[in-house]
């Protein structure tokens, strides 16, 4: 392997340079297990842990290497594994608030050049769904591509494609069947050497068997649909960073049973840019598209030129991303807190 190869570049070489000394090197993250991470290198794979200093400075989960990052290593003879000391500033990422109760950023994957949306078209078909994994990526640094797929068990493609088309402005959209290998060829431009995609998508949408297809083998392991509802099982149990024979990379991920926001407010206006226009044009500004004389977004619903459902949806995601800007600023403010009580407290230990 070399560096390049990975998707290594001028941005990466910058940053790396303060660590340009000869026990160092780059190394990018191909797979993450528990507390060990295996790391593409010019000499080949190697597995790697965080050093003790990097664990200690870490705040919380979001500061831990992710797949596709890129790390400063160090390894030795002596020592079965290597060290992880610093991780490189990300050209892209994408994440998500985790699961539950707890309002905390998990990252999915870094350093992607284009995302591609799996959804298939059979009863899994969710227009609310894709809205809300067009937000995220539109957050991300990165491009969205969809993938519309399962095309062999769908008998009004030409129907869902206009509907789709409809909720992504601009976004390129592919139908494929990898069951009948139709369609494939449209995705290899953004698999070139060293461009890194990643899949998203929910469990059974497909995308293992699309690895599959397009790695010409059989890597991820894929289990038939049930016949009595068209979905799928989920199958991949990590993310995992994969080299393509045509040299590009490709990142799977686990289906996503639940798929809550985090800081998504600049990708909210680009996924329902037909909705912030027609609020632009309201007579006030701060118009709540309610009772008020002169709303523009009301008048478009009214007249059939917006979805309503498509209204309602906004409106869920734009109180989602209120409700976690005012907890994470809640919590941002404990932490400061509880930060500057510890230095006066220590203040006070230094002066007695």
């Amino acid at each position: 392997m070399n560096l390049e190869f990975l998707g290594w570049n001028s941005f990466f070489a910058k940053h790396f340079a303060p660590y340009s000394q000869p026990e160092y090197q780059g190394g990018r993250v191909a797979a993450e297990y528990k507390h060990v991470y295996l790391i593409y290198t010019e000499k080949g794979e190697i597995l790697a842990e965080v050093s003790g200093k990097f664990r200690y400075q870490a705040k919380g989960r979001q500061d831990f290497p992710t797949v596709g990052d890129w790390v400063v290593i160090s390894s030795g003879l002596e020592r079965e594994r290597a060290i992880i000391h610093a991780i490189l500033p990300r050209q892209s990422k994408i994440s998500r608030k985790v699961a539950g109760k707890v309002t905390e950023e998990q990252l999915i994957a870094a350093n992607m050049d284009t995302v591609f949306l799996v959804n298939a078209l059979n009863n899994d078909f969710n227009l609310r769904r894709m809205e809300r994994y067009l937000t995220l990526v539109w957050e991300s640094g990165a491009s969205p591509v969809i993938i519309l797929s399962k095309a062999d068990l769908c008998a009004n493609i030409e129907e869902k494609l206009r509907q789709v088309e409809s909720i992504a402005y601009g976004v390129p959209i592919y139908v494929l069947s990898s069951l009948r290998e139709e369609g494939l060829d449209s995705l290899k431009p953004y698999l070139s050497e060293g461009k890194t995609a990643v899949l998203l998508g929910s469990s059974g949408a497909g995308k293992s068997t699309l690895i599959n297809k397009l790695a010409g083998e059989q890597i991820q392991k894929v289990q038939e649909i049930r016949e009595k509802d068209h979905h799928g099982r989920h199958t991949t149990t990590y993310r995992e960073l994969i080299i393509l024979p045509q040299r590009g990379l490709i990142i799977d991920t686990p289906g996503m049973r639940e798929l809550q926001l985090w800081d998504s407010g600049e990708g909210l206006g680009e996924t329902f840019e037909d909705i912030e226009f027609y609020a632009s044009h309201c007579r006030f500004n701060d118009c709540q598209h309610q009772t008020e004389p002169g709303c523009a977004v009301r008048k478009a619903i009214e007249e059939g030129n917006l979805d309503y459902a498509r209204y309602e949806s906004y409106l869920k995601l734009q109180k989602e991303l209120a409700y976690l800007s005012r907890k994470t600023n809640q919590q941002e403010y404990l932490a400061e807190k509880e930060k500057w009580k510890k230095i006066h407290q220590q203040l006070k230990k230094n002066k007695y």
